[in-house]
């Protein structure tokens, strides 16, 4: 596997571009497309929130019909959430104008959303803005990284990667952009993420390796305890690498699948660590635990707790909120086993032993945790299964962020 320059554009027939359409924004891009040269098998996973915005209603019909993918449309600043028939209508609207400029079947249009929820979408606005980016639309590293800026809303940069495997002795690529930064909670978790493939690769195979490896990817993120109604990950492959087919079991799928992973595990870190307010990137490694799903739990807990993560922002090793928060997590561990460390650059240094406070240093512990990214493990010593979490710590920016969003 090779990480190369690059996000949606990078795979073979994937055209990218971006437009500012007014939706929200005045001052900024708002919408992007994503286009395949030729239609894709298409895998999608979606919020768990029984509250499901439009644009995954819809994606949710077109991923299950089987039917071939050929384009996404996104939009930033309005989510299209809670705006009943009439915003479903406005998905219909949106494929159809994406139909009519870019001469694709209008059944096969992707869409994606994330803003601000309850407000009917300016249909106007998107569908003029829908002719634009067909307009400029190609297939350059550039145009790729200025639709990944187009689908942000209080990120503060754009979020993409590419990486390129070999099978069957054909070169396959894989690349993909998300946005994230506040509503994040691991559930799919608003976060939106859009990979292309040009892998010829069976539509079992796709959804498989996208639905195993959200679990433990962007379903292992939170940044504030929120699950959207607009969490969308789609996965889009059109089989210009040609390849020999990857089917679902075999050693190329395995391929497959770690590439896939690669892709899903940075920009999941990605969101977690640009987190509304966040001045670091906030990993929990859970060590020795009975089994995953234990380990998994411990892991969400620490990183999903508001005392730990305002710890985190002060840099102040407060330890003894991580166990708190691991002994209300419903998983079973011994206290008086657990032993505690904090990670950085800068480097390591244990603070718990045995479930009891060490002798350390207050002013290393300090210097660890002022870093970009700042990891905490902790090992229960019952068993061998692991499992890591990534949140961010928790600043007075993420109120003031929040208090006025709307406006």
């Amino acid at each position: 596997m090779e990480k190369i320059k690059g996000g949606v554009t990078a795979a073979k027939g994937f055209e990218a571009s971006s437009t500012a359409a007014g939706i929200k924004y005045k001052d900024r891009t708002d919408m992007a497309l994503i286009y395949s040269q030729v239609p894709c098998e298409a895998a999608g996973t979606f919020t768990t929130n029984v509250v499901k915005a439009a644009p995954v209603k819809w994606d949710r019909q077109v991923v299950d019909s089987g039917k071939k993918a050929q384009a996404v449309i996104v939009n930033s600043g309005i989510a299209n959430a809670c705006t009943g028939a009439e915003g479903f209508g406005y998905c219909k609207d949106t494929a159809e104008a994406a139909a009519k400029y870019l001469s694709v079947d209008a059944e096969g249009v992707l869409i994606g959303s994330t803003g601000v929820i309850g407000k009917q979408m300016p249909i106007d606005k998107l569908t003029a803005g829908i002719e634009i980016l067909a307009g400029k639309k190609n297939d350059s590293i550039e145009n790729g990284t200025e639709a990944a800026k187009a689908i942000m809303t209080t990120d503060t940069h754009e979020k993409e990667l590419a990486v390129t495997i070999q099978v069957g002795g054909k070169t396959v690529t894989i690349g993909g952009m998300a946005k994230g930064s506040g509503m994040i909670h691991p559930n799919m978790c608003t976060m939106l993420a859009f990979v292309t493939t040009d892998a010829v690769i069976t539509k079992e195979a796709l959804q498989k390796a996208l639905s195993e490896d959200v679990v433990d990817t962007y379903n292992m993120i939170s940044v504030d305890g929120d699950t959207s109604t607009n969490d969308t990950a789609l996965v889009l492959a059109n089989g210009m690498a040609e390849n020999p087919m990857i089917e679902y079991g075999t050693e190329d799928y395995q391929t497959f699948k770690a590439a896939l992973h690669e892709i899903n595990e940075y920009l999941a870190k990605q969101i977690a660590g640009d987190g509304e307010g966040a001045t670091a990137l906030f990993e929990v490694k859970v060590k020795g635990a009975e089994s995953v799903k234990a380990a998994k739990v411990l892991a969400k807990s620490i990183a999903c707790s508001n005392l730990t993560k305002t710890a985190i922002a002060g840099h102040d090793a407060n330890w003894g909120r991580i166990v708190c928060a691991m002994g209300y997590s419903g998983a079973q561990f011994d206290p008086e086993k657990v032993d505690l460390f904090f990670e950085s650059k800068a480097g390591k240094i244990q603070i718990a032993e045995d479930g009891v406070a060490l002798d350390f240093s207050e002013e290393k512990a300090t210097e660890i945790l002022s870093q970009p990214e700042v990891t905490a493990i902790a090992d229960v010593k019952i068993g061998d299964a692991e499992a890591t979490a990534w949140g961010c710590d928790l600043t007075h920016g993420y109120i003031e962020i929040n208090a006025d969003y709307r406006s």
